[in-house]
């Protein structure tokens, strides 16, 4: 891992602890997109032609990172631009769960649709509060995301199997965009129903590209039988009426949407596997450390899994002292966010516990 940090020249002068907040750029995604865009400077409209080929490509990709499953790929700007639309495709008499305290793209466009929500709670014993909302509430819909993104809890996958298996009719919708590239996941077994992400964060791609995946089936049943109609009848090109293209609408930045196919394609050659097990050692060491300074939340430490997202108890001096120290990270809910991905060390976790311990 430590061979790779040359991708990343912020690294030799910044502890990056803020991947959660935005991934950083590659040197060999840099070099592919000065390419890109020379060759639309040299070519202009001839560069197009191909685009549809190019992202035909792209989905193909996102595809097989994702397990090489018959699924539908959409490719969005981002993650709360696809939810929107999205929702605009369901019943509004749907009665849909949500996580208190999730991603606010999620809960305030789900509530701004004005469909009936109820609620679990972000805590130790996550699973089971789900469990229990769904007992009680009998949603149609689960909205959530995979890693909470102030606290870093992670929702155990195996458990949203077992609930899909429990309630096959319920629609299990999550945010990956906290999670995709930081472990190995098969979506077509994940009794997940629909999976989007931006692929700004742990996949490294840049701002401007995401994607939905779709399991077998669900997209049609997502699409609004207005839309249907419309297509059904209209004397249009196909681009123009397919269940994707209310989507994809308009015309796509091949730029955004093949900077994520290349980082996919970087990320797979390091391994997502080998990711997955770098993290985990990290997080580990990470989190024992900060458990013996008093900084991190009883509701974590109680939990068996995490993600590579920690919150540590502390305020914005304190945050102001990291960044002064050239430790970077986010300010969110009451404490100072830091996230790992895999060209952090164990020396950025020594340096961070450095400076912890000089500040207090």
């Amino acid at each position: 891992m430590k061979n790779l940090r040359k991708e990343f020249p912020v690294l030799s002068h910044h502890t990056y602890l803020n991947t959660a907040y935005s991934g950083l750029l590659h040197t060999s995604l840099l070099d592919f997109r000065k390419r890109h865009d020379l060759d639309f400077y040299n070519k202009g409209g001839v560069f197009r032609e191909r685009q549809q080929d190019d992202l035909s490509n792209v989905r193909k990709t996102i595809s097989s990172f994702f397990g090489n499953s018959d699924t539908d790929v959409i490719l969005i700007p981002n993650f709360s631009l696809g939810l929107k639309i999205l929702l605009d495709g369901l019943d509004k008499n749907k009665k849909v769960l949500l996580l208190d305290g999730d991603y606010p793209s999620i809960n305030t466009a789900v509530i701004g649709k004005g469909f009936e929500v109820c609620y679990a709670s972000i805590n130790a014993t996550l699973e089971q509060n789900i469990e229990k909302a769904v007992k009680k509430h009998l949603p149609d819909v689960f909205i959530c995301s995979i890693v909470q993104y102030i606290s870093g809890i992670a929702i155990d996958l195996d458990f949203i199997k077992t609930l899909k298996t429990k309630y096959p009719d319920m629609l299990i919708i999550a945010d990956g965009t906290q999670f995709c590239g930081t472990k190995v996941f098969d979506f077509k077994n994940s009794g997940i129903d629909i999976l989007g992400g931006s692929g700004y964060k742990w996949l490294l791609s840049g701002y401007g590209n995401g994607f939905f995946l779709f399991n077998h089936g669900i997209l049609d049943q997502i699409t609004p039988l207005s839309y249907i109609n419309m297509a059904a009848k209209a004397d249009q090109n196909p681009s123009y009426t397919t269940l994707q293209a209310r989507f994809e609408c308009g015309h796509l930045d091949t730029l955004n949407f093949r900077s994520l196919q290349h980082s996919l394609d970087f990320i797979s050659i390091i391994g997502v596997a080998t990711i997955e097990n770098h993290l985990y050692e990290l997080c580990e060491y990470a989190t024992k450390e900060l458990t013996k300074l008093h900084l991190l939340d009883s509701t974590v430490i109680k939990r068996p899994k995490h993600s590579s997202i920690l919150n540590l108890k502390g305020d914005h001096q304190l945050h102001q002292y990291l960044k002064e120290h050239n430790i970077t990270t986010s300010l969110r809910g009451q404490g100072i966010r830091i996230s790992f991905h895999f060209y952090n060390t164990i020396d950025d976790i020594e340096k961070l516990l450095t400076a912890l311990h000089r500040y207090c």
